[in-house]
């Protein structure tokens, strides 16, 4: 519980933004501190040169921490749209436009250092025509690439492509996750396949489960797209309208492989009950037959067992193996009876 906490406030400072950065055009992104944005925030303001008008914020927020939440309303022009999808945790996903600015709540995968796509976080994303602001409880896999990103020097002209980055990274994130779990799959099925014992049936579960939570939980996001792109926002550019529409069509092209990969591994899983019920079939016809073919003699042995008088052969010095006789023609009888009845079948 304790190491949870920490790697979910793992970066963060005392007004909980995890990182910020100031971008131009022509320039990557600059690392900044809180002190730093409110400088900026507050030159824009006043009156800000034209290289300033060029200029774009992105703050990433770490709502773990406590104060992040009241920075982001003492300091930030945020709408309270945004706050409330907040204090509701709302996980569906949905990007929308309202006032001119983009409201989108998307899910990702957590990050964590054995990179186990089991658990899938939120991130609440505000982008204007001059600032993004993000917000995530945990950490995600797909914002830490982004950031990654950034540090080496990317260049972004606009808060778009920052976000039309980070739907990519999400697409090249699923691509790696339906990758891995593909060839997890063609192991499993390669085993099946030559007859040997397998005890993958909890593996293939759990990867269809892991599988079916991610395209439920992203599969809305490239029709929220869409809907927007319908009618964007007057300060999305051209460049950003077809940057969007490009990584929503890749979305979709992934979600598909992903889909394709359940009903593979349904399939797979579905071969190896049939096999499974074929096996205890065959094993409880051999237990029967077993059982069917000592009957004879539990009969027989019962009715000689019940020292009564009148009991055949009992003075015969013959009687024993003519019991034995008659015992194994009965059983091969039965046996007769039963492989013919399972031909027949």
């Amino acid at each position: 519980m304790k190491s949870e906490l920490l790697m979910q406030t793992y970066g963060s400072d005392s007004s909980g933004i995890v990182c910020g950065f100031i971008f131009s055009p022509t320039q990557p992104g600059r690392p900044i501190s809180a002190d730093d944005a409110l400088e900026w925030l507050h030159a824009r303001q006043s009156a800000g040169t034209a290289t300033q008008a060029d200029e774009f914020l992105w703050l990433h927020f770490n709502l773990a921490h406590s104060a992040s939440e009241r920075w982001m309303r003492a300091q930030l022009d945020l709408p309270e749209t945004f706050f409330d999808a907040l204090r509701e945790g709302s996980h569906s996903t949905r990007i929308e436009q309202a006032d001119g600015a983009l409201r989108a709540v998307v899910n990702d995968v957590m990050f964590n250092l054995e990179f186990t796509p089991s658990e899938i976080a939120t991130l609440w994303i505000y982008a204007h025509q001059r600032i993004i602001v993000t917000a995530r409880l945990k950490p995600l896999r797909s914002v830490d690439r982004l950031r990654a990103s950034v540090k080496e020097g990317e260049i972004f002209r606009s808060p778009a492509e920052l976000l039309v980055h980070l739907m990519r990274d999400q697409a090249d994130l699923l691509i790696q996750i339906v990758r891995r779990t593909s060839a997890d799959v063609d192991r499993i099925e390669d085993r099946f396949l030559s007859q040997r014992p397998t005890q993958n049936r909890l593996d293939l579960g759990a990867m269809r489960r892991m599988l079916t939570r991610l395209q439920r939980m992203l599969a809305p996001e490239p029709g929220a797209i869409f809907r927007l792109l319908a009618r964007p926002p007057r300060w999305l550019q051209q460049e950003d309208v077809q940057d969007l529409r490009e990584s929503t069509e890749e979305f979709s092209v992934v979600l598909s492989d992903m889909a394709g990969l359940i009903e593979r591994v349904r399939l797979l899983q579905e071969e190896i009950i049939s096999r499974l019920e074929e096996q205890n079939t065959r094993t409880l016809f051999t237990l029967t037959l077993v059982t069917v073919l000592a009957m004879p003699i539990n009969i027989v042995a019962g009715f000689f067992g019940m020292n009564v008088g009148g009991i055949p052969f009992a003075e015969n010095r013959h009687g024993f193996w003519v019991m034995v006789v008659l015992v194994a023609c009965f059983t091969g009888l039965t046996a007769w009876w039963a492989f013919r009845r399972r031909k027949e079948r």
